[in-house]
């Protein structure tokens, strides 16, 4: 199997990549493509209550168009290897998927999602 060699750039085409140094911060370049929806406070709970003993992780407070809230329900149920559902403006993942879920949720922007409950 053949070795890739890294490409080498010359001089001039170099310069042509731009000066790093006059590119936006990372986190101007975030505020500028995400909508609005991602700066609001998600709240992740851990539910027994009317689901036979066994626990679900409910996602609260998504302030978007509900395409939307069902890509991000779709998303987590993937990323967590679990089953769930999206009712009612809120996101039900079946088991105890706090933790996972969290940081999930704030690999993707958003910021302000924070563990609620027990």
């Amino acid at each position: 199997m053949e070795e890739k060699k890294p490409k080498v750039l010359d001089w001039d085409s170099f310069r042509q990549l731009g000066n790093p140094e006059n590119a936006p911060e990372e986190k101007e370049i975030e505020s500028r493509n995400k909508p609005a929806y991602f700066s609001a406070p998600l709240r992740v709970f851990i539910e027994k209550k009317h689901r036979g003993g066994k626990e679900a992780t409910l996602i609260r407070g998504f302030e978007g168009p509900e395409s939307e809230l069902e890509k991000l329900g779709k998303l987590l149920k993937q990323k967590c290897s679990v089953g769930g559902s999206v009712k009612e403006n809120e996101i039900i993942i079946q088991g105890n998927q706090r933790d996972k879920v969290m940081q999930i949720l704030l690999d993707l922007g958003y910021k302000n999602s924070k563990k609620a409950g027990g």
